[in-house]
């Protein structure tokens, strides 16, 4: 069994992170350890959360684990809280990364062309940083954009202007590039029927291979989803399955869980029902 250590907070009540990434990679058949970053009574989507910072226990585990030889088929790594918590990443993949350990970051810092409270553009750059060490990145336009420090575009771009962006996100020396939120207003040479989907661009540098994969677009935005897709990003991965399954696989399980969360009519928008859609990846995963 492949085994995995994730690094994101853990947030008692509401699906992100660590309550995120544990059940379903699990799911996917994957051992997956943990190292908490921080402890929030609840997501920050709440009001008055309480948060305990865990930065100074992060060495002193790493280096148990160093003393007990442990080795891990991928580090990924989601919300992280301050520049010593980048540094500490770059360490760990250091320490623990190699040809037979997968990095993967995701730079949860941003959506909707703003910074997550507490971000400041030299974080972003700092991300940047951290993501020249990994071997899969999985930003969305904004994070993106902030990384690059260029203006973030809403709308009206086109596919010249996502694949130079890819690019340009490689270039920071990531070896693949998952670009979530890309919808464009027309259709794009080569890209047909995504009139009113969203999707994903994908680029491997060592191919210099661009790949789109486009989903109809949910009318509702949750909380936590971008840590879903990163964690069956992560998970599929290491059951094997190629680059472009794998980032498509994520996308499919995302929308599946909405689809279950909006069959209730007593929903809230603090996170979806992914532990309905569980059986649905399981069965993916068995095809």
């Amino acid at each position: 069994m492949k085994r995995i250590i994730t690094v994101q907070d853990i947030s008692c009540v509401g699906k992100c992170s660590l309550t995120v990434a544990l059940p379903v990679i699990s799911a996917m058949g994957v051992e997956t350890c943990i190292l908490p970053t921080a402890v929030l009574s609840t997501h920050t989507m709440f009001k008055g959360f309480t948060f305990h910072d865990l930065t100074a226990e992060i060495t002193p585990i790493t280096e148990h684990w160093k003393n007990e030889k442990i080795h891990f088929d991928a580090i990924y790594t989601g919300y992280l809280g301050s520049f010593e918590q980048l540094d500490l990443m770059k360490k760990l993949i250091d320490d623990f990364g190699g040809k037979d350990t997968l990095a993967i970051v995701d730079p949860c810092m941003a959506d909707n062309g703003k910074l997550y409270t507490g971000f400041t553009p030299e974080f972003a750059l700092a991300m940047a940083k951290l993501c020249s060490k990994a071997d899969v990145i999985v930003p969305n336009l904004t994070e993106a954009s902030f990384m690059l420090g260029i203006p973030y575009a809403e709308k009206g771009y086109d596919k010249a202007y996502i694949e130079d962006l890819l690019k340009k996100l490689a270039a920071l020396g990531a070896k693949k590039v998952v670009l979530k939120g890309v919808e464009f207003e027309q259709e794009q040479e080569g890209l047909k029927g995504i009139d009113g989907k969203i999707g994903i661009a994908a680029y491997d540098s060592a191919t210099q291979k661009f790949s789109w994969y486009f989903h109809k677009k949910m009318p509702v935005s949750f909380h936590g989803t971008g840590d879903i897709y990163a964690s069956v990003l992560t998970g599929a991965l290491m059951r094997g399955l190629p680059f472009e399954n794998a980032y498509s696989l994520a996308a499919d399980f995302v929308v599946e869980s909405i689809k279950e969360t909006l069959s209730h009519k007593d929903y809230n928008t603090y996170g979806v029902d992914f532990e309905a859609a569980i059986p649905y990846l399981v069965k993916r995963l068995e095809k």
